[in-house]
């Protein structure tokens, strides 16, 4: 009967343990149940259940029973069990940890360097017998008896305790397992309502300033959002500045969230770029799970919000193009229609303007339309600047801007060159101005892009009055006398040059502009001197001329000249040469 009754006493406190773990309880009150439960059936004074701290450099009591929680805090604290890195030295429980068998000592006062003897004195216990448990995967702490007086543990009473410990190993895995699903349960619902949060405040319109705000309240530090040229996007928190040091790239690969140079930065990732990022600038300490998700979660409703101001922007500024396009082929600027649509968009058509045209010369790294496209937003963000605001635009391959007055014109085409050279991928702009027009935008850009045509490369500002004889000329309206004036002289070069693949006209321009000297000429064209002469009596067969006339070189450089102008004013495409 005394078997049975032990027997069905052994199975009721198994199946407890088993009730307590599949009611989820917490993995304290299972550590603190299995001690009770050990100590119950043992008979034993104390009981504890002891496992590695974090490093696993110590055993740490996580559940006891019979022993108060001044032991408890003074052990862990002052003298956690130290875990040697053999099995045969140190404490019965690391023995029992390292080697997976149980270690007992019969009496303490008796175990020579037992460094636990005061706060086992003050416990009052003599003995103890501690066995390892075990899992699938190893030893995973240890089931420590206690007896206040000299005591030897027998094979039975150790086997008992093996057996209770061999249960208590699968409890307390079973109850890690749902405490960790409880814990990613938390993280996940906590997740999702930070989430909730911030994509709340980006469809409510409340932008990057709310996002920062929103961001600030969850995290409780300084928050600040920067995009790739620097500029502070929006800021929550006490005064924090970004770190300086330029736009450090992460890893490929890397975390989106990671430590930088002291700080915490999150990257903002759109269509494969990293146009911004999120700073939390000198946050102590590392970032909790919950946190990181924040972060993580701010990233990408950060990302959505870049989106569609990128959308509204490419939106607006198609609007601007056609507007500028309809400008520059002659639509009235003075019809109701055409000034209202500009008024939508910030221009004031009344004024009178300038026409600037801008050409970049890309470095060559990357794709010259997107340097194009940089150097158009660039400008445009200049343009935001200014009150009433100048239409914008990439129109064909360059840059042009209807500028209204009383900005001057070298000041405001210099700002407008300082702002395309400021774009990625683009080496040097050239930025050509016309004079003051009231209406005559259309002519206003002709005249631009023939003075910008006319200068050729090079970079820098072009004035009509910087070009001299060539900028009188830009001032025609009609391009056709200069046509036909380019044509009595240069025509037979021009069609020779057409028909055959020839560089005849390249090479009479090279050679006015070194001075009719054949030997510079031919260095600047990589050519071999008699080719040049070659290339001159053909030049002064089809033209009639005799190049070491002075009268006749200058009359081939006016007719140059005139036809450079010609193509700049002209919209037909230009000819060969």
């Amino acid at each position: 009967m005394d078997d049975e009754h032990e027997l069905h006493t052994w199975l009721a406190a198994i199946g407890t343990l088993t009730s307590a773990v599949n009611s989820g309880r917490g993995l304290r009150e299972v550590l603190n149940l299995i001690a009770s439960t050990a100590r119950q059936l043992l008979g034993l004074d104390f009981c504890g259940v002891l496992v590695p701290d974090a490093g696993e450099t110590a055993l740490v009591i996580a559940g006891w029973s019979g022993l108060s929680d001044t032991y408890v805090a003074r052990v862990n604290s002052d003298h956690p069990v130290r875990l040697e890195t053999d099995a045969h030295s140190g404490a019965p429980s690391s023995r029992a940890y390292r080697s997976g068998r149980p270690a007992a000592v019969s009496d303490i006062s008796l175990e020579p360097g037992f460094i636990w003897g005061g706060v086992a004195h003050d416990q009052d216990y003599r003995s103890m017998l501690s066995v390892p448990l075990v899992t699938a995967s190893g030893v995973i702490g240890t089931l420590n008896s206690y007896r206040s007086a000299v005591h030897e543990f027998d094979a039975e009473e150790t086997g008992r305790l093996q057996l209770l410990a061999e249960h208590a190993a699968i409890a307390i895995t079973s109850a890690r397992l749902v405490e960790n699903l409880r814990e990613q349960h938390e993280l996940v619902t906590r997740s999702e309502r930070i989430h909730e949060r911030l994509l709340r405040v980006a469809v409510r319109a409340g932008g990057m300033s709310g996002i920062a705000a929103a961001l600030h309240d969850l995290l409780d530090t300084p928050v600040v959002l920067q995009d790739a040229r620097g500029e502070v996007l929006a800021a929550a928190g006490p005064p924090a500045d970004p770190p300086g040091g330029g736009w450090t790239p992460a890893a490929p690969g890397g975390e989106l969230v990671r430590e930088q140079d002291g700080h915490v930065v999150a990257d903002v990732v759109l269509s494969g770029e990293v146009p911004a990022r999120v700073w939390l600038p000198r946050h102590p300490g590392p970032l909790s799970p919950v946190d990181r998700r924040a972060l993580e979660h701010a990233s990408v409703v950060l990302s959505l919000e870049l989106l569609r101001r990128r959308t509204a922007l490419e939106v607006e500024q198609n609007l601007r193009g056609e507007l500028l396009a309809e400008l520059l082929a002659g639509a009235d600027p003075r019809a109701e229609a055409v000034r209202h649509r500009a008024r939508l968009l910030g221009h004031d058509l009344t004024r009178p303007h300038r026409a600037l045209v801008g050409r970049i010369d890309p470095t060559g790294r990357g794709s010259a339309t997107q340097a194009r496209r940089r150097a158009t937003d660039e400008a445009n963000r200049l343009a935001s600047t200014i009150t009433p605001r100048p239409l914008v635009a990439q129109h064909r391959d360059a840059v042009v801007a209807l500028w209204p007055l009383p900005a001057t014109g070298p000041e405001a085409a210099e700002s407008l060159r300082r702002a395309l050279s400021a774009a990625v991928g683009v080496a040097s702009a050239t930025v050509a101005v016309s004079e003051p027009t009231d209406h005559e935008f259309a002519e206003a850009y002709r005249t631009a892009k023939g003075a910008l045509a006319v200068a050729g490369p090079g970079g820098g500002v072009v004035t009509l009055d910087g070009l001299g004889v060539a900028g009188l000329l830009l001032r025609l309206d009609d391009p056709e006398p200069l046509h036909r004036y380019a044509e009595r002289t240069l025509g037979p070069l021009l069609r020779h040059d057409e028909q055959h693949g020839t560089a005849l006209v390249a090479t009479l321009r090279a050679h006015l502009t070194h001075h009719l000297d054949r030997q510079a000429t031919a260095q600047a064209l990589l050519v071999h001197p008699n080719t040049i002469s070659q290339r001159l009596r053909r030049i002064e067969t089809l033209t009639q001329l005799d190049l070491r006339n002075p009268s006749a070189a200058v009359e081939a450089r006016s007719a140059l000249t005139v036809l450079d102008v010609a193509r700049g004013l002209s919209r037909r495409p230009p000819q060969p040469g």
